[in-house]
């Protein structure tokens, strides 16, 4: 019993900080790299991240892939006369000196052509595509239905 704690505590301490990492390229910083879990294989996935560009030069995210989903994108959640859409984002600028978040309401990856469910404490990369920066690939792990992201501060204790 005192193993099955054990292993219990180290998975979910492992998953927390897994979420919470920080991963560079060039400029930008990209952390906290979550999902969230879906009903079956058929259903869309969603990707979320937060980005920022400590430079002096704006850049953008322009792409995402994923082994996990056949048909990864951008997508910006917008809302005009009190109806939701989700168009297509060519891109995502990422400002000089600022943060994006890609988040619940906002701008987002959908993950389209998921090739399996994804399960609560799952994981899989994400490569990111910016302008200027280049590729950068992250962790994700996928949290619950209700979840609104990572409990970083846990991790970081």
């Amino acid at each position: 019993m005192k193993h099955l704690l054990l292993a219990a505590t180290l998975s979910l301490t492992a998953s927390a900080a897994f979420a919470c990492e920080t991963v560079t390229v060039g400029d930008l910083s990209v952390e906290h790299g979550w999902s969230k879990v879906t009903i079956g294989a058929g259903r869309p996935g969603v990707f979320y991240v937060s980005i920022s560009n400590a430079g002096a030069t704006d850049d953008a995210l322009v792409g995402i892939s994923t082994p996990a989903a056949g048909m990864p994108m951008l997508h910006e959640t917008v809302v005009k006369d009190g109806v939701a859409s989700m168009p297509h984002a060519m891109s995502i600028p990422v400002p000089a000196g600022q943060s994006v978040q890609l988040s619940p309401g906002g701008y987002h990856g959908m993950l389209m052509g998921l090739t399996a469910a994804l399960k609560e404490g799952d994981s899989f990369p994400v490569t990111l595509s910016f302008e200027k920066a280049g590729e950068v690939t992250v962790n994700v792990e996928v949290l619950s239905l209700r979840a609104e992201g990572p409990d970083c501060a846990d991790a970081e204790q």
